[in-house]
């Protein structure tokens, strides 16, 4: 049975991956995912911030990843001040598409592919029943591999805190957090409480109750 030791990469990723070598050349670390790796809620970025690679903890270190910690808080997912660098998490796992920071552009769609088997891995063994993609960029990406709607079809600004049915999974699309303002996070915590939590929202996946 697997055990976590530490909030920080639990799954034991590779942290000196150079499969992007234009990455690899100006990242300062490589951030994986940190959190309950049994959690039920799973919340994917398009990358990591400046700050959270600084701290090498996924939405933390700036106002942006402060916005999300506090929705974690409200939502009873975190125990820890929204400017934690290093938040008690439980039944949430933070992750991102693309693990380095480029200082000056977003990630190729190569780059997001050459992430992709960490990504994968992480959610097969977290095996997650909510899904939340962080803005447009990664709306779309889950759009290909969990529903049957065309990526182009999705809009994070119009589907902001509503349930998508996926393949095995719900998701809770999230605008990107530049556009979070604190009445769309009340907006989202809303939603998630009284038409999510409020309900069995659990597939059938053999998992035990928590």
């Amino acid at each position: 049975m697997f055990t976590q030791d530490d909030l920080y990469n639990p799954f034991g990723m590779d942290e000196d991956c150079r499969n992007c070598p234009a990455l690899a050349a100006c990242r300062e670390r490589v951030v994986h995912g940190y959190g309950d790796a049994g959690g039920e809620v799973l919340v994917i970025g398009e990358m990591p911030s400046a700050g959270a690679e600084a701290n090498g903890v996924p939405f933390t270190g700036d106002e942006a990843g402060r916005r999300l910690q506090r929705v974690l808080g409200d939502l009873g997912l975190s125990r820890s001040a929204p400017d934690d660098p290093e938040p008690e998490l439980q039944n949430v796992y933070l992750t991102y598409l693309t693990r380095c920071r480029h200082p000056e552009r977003p990630p190729t769609d190569d780059e997001v592919a050459n992430c992709e088997p960490f990504l994968n891995g992480e959610t097969r063994m977290i095996n997650p029943e909510l899904i939340v993609p962080v803005g447009q960029r990664a709306l779309e990406a889950l759009a290909i591999e969990y529903t049957t709607r065309a990526p182009d079809s999705f809009d994070a600004e119009a589907e902001h805190a509503t349930t998508v049915r996926g393949r095995g999974f719900e998701l809770l699309p999230m605008v990107d957090l530049a556009d979070l303002t604190e009445s769309r996070a009340d907006e989202f915590v809303e939603h998630v409480t009284e038409n999510v939590f409020s309900r069995d929202y659990r597939q059938t996946k053999g998992r035990q109750g928590r």
